[in-house]
């Protein structure tokens, strides 16, 4: 109940604090502790799940680097466009928790999945 609380609250002061409203966010990309805290954070927001960046369910907590990881698969699936603009929202022990707004500029091409480059090289 804290994390949904602390996460919904990071993620609304810091739109506010960015001049947007939680309709101008493309994407929500949250600490992936567990999928009932990012459902419930989303819902909590009123976003739809589709706006919501989940792979706790393939990898597990991966503590800090959760955001890292979400936001490459996000950039891997075409799910981010040059100027959308996402919110990055953590939570951790110590009752710590952060929220930012970022306009994603893409440097360069999607990069190429392992699974990609494995099928475009013919590997087996």
């Amino acid at each position: 109940k804290w994390a949904v609380q602390a996460m919904e609250q990071a993620t609304r002061e810091a739109v506010q604090a960015a001049g947007l409203t939680l309709d101008d966010i493309d994407l929500l990309v949250p600490h992936q502790a567990n999928l009932r805290i990012i459902n419930a954070t989303a819902k909590a927001l009123g976003l739809p799940p589709e706006r919501a960046m989940v792979n706790v369910d393939r990898y597990g907590n991966t503590s800090s680097a959760s955001i890292p990881i979400a936001l490459r698969e996000a950039w891997e699936q075409g799910r981010l466009h040059d100027g959308d603009r996402l919110v990055l929202v953590a939570f951790g022990g110590g009752l710590v928790w952060g929220a930012l707004v970022l306009e994603w500029v893409p440097v360069g091409p999607v990069p190429a999945t392992p699974e990609a480059a494995h099928v475009a090289t013919g590997g087996s």
